[in-house]
């Protein structure tokens, strides 16, 4: 369900008595009475729009209405475009993770963090292992080592149940990091 773009009063739907009047040309015309106002927006073809109710006296426009709301949920569309919600990935890891299992992983945990997407890293403990919780603090302490120039740690590690966990969020010149390797990697390949 997308949100209501907040339609202003307009032309018999304004109560206030007087109003401050701004005409199509953007010209400011003084506070004058309502009629005053409606007699003008009927003159020019126009509707009379209150664009800012809370002002004392409040502020009406003679605008095109069809056209202003137009343009302000075309705004509203755009602002939501370029918003990005931050979801929390999880990759799991065990005490006794062999090195390419820990750096595929990793390299996924790098992946998300360039999508500035948070991390939860997990060691998770089957039977026995949980006696040997050391172990999966070292993983952590491992993966906070390496990501440590592109990902901020948000708390110390916890441990819940057979679970140790900690989150990690990108950094905020995270993209600046990765272009600057970039662009080593491609001078690398042309000297």
């Amino acid at each position: 369900m997308k949100p209501e773009v907040p339609k202003e009063r307009i032309n018999e739907e304004i109560t206030s008595a007087r109003v401050r009047l701004i005409t199509e040309n953007g010209e400011q015309m003084g506070v004058v009475s309502l009629s005053e106002a409606l007699k003008a927006a009927e003159k020019a073809g126009l509707d009379l729009v209150e664009v800012s109710p809370n002002a004392k006296p409040p502020v009406c426009k003679i605008i095109n209405f069809g056209h202003y709301h137009y343009q302000k949920e075309r705004k509203m569309r755009e602002s939501r475009k370029k918003q990005h919600i931050v979801q929390t990935k999880e990759i799991k890891f065990g005490p006794n993770t062999e090195e390419h299992d820990f750096n595929f992983k990793k390299n996924n945990a790098i992946k998300f963090l360039k999508q500035h997407n948070k991390v939860k890293l997990t060691v998770r403990f089957k039977g026995r292992q949980l006696a040997h919780k050391e172990l999966g603090y070292k993983v952590l302490e491992k993966l906070q080592e390496d990501l440590k120039e592109i990902a901020e740690v948000d708390g110390e590690p916890k441990s819940e149940g057979r679970t140790i966990f900690i989150t990690v969020s990108p950094k905020k010149d995270i993209d600046r990091f990765f272009a600057a390797e970039t662009e080593e990697t491609t001078i690398e390949k042309v000297t």
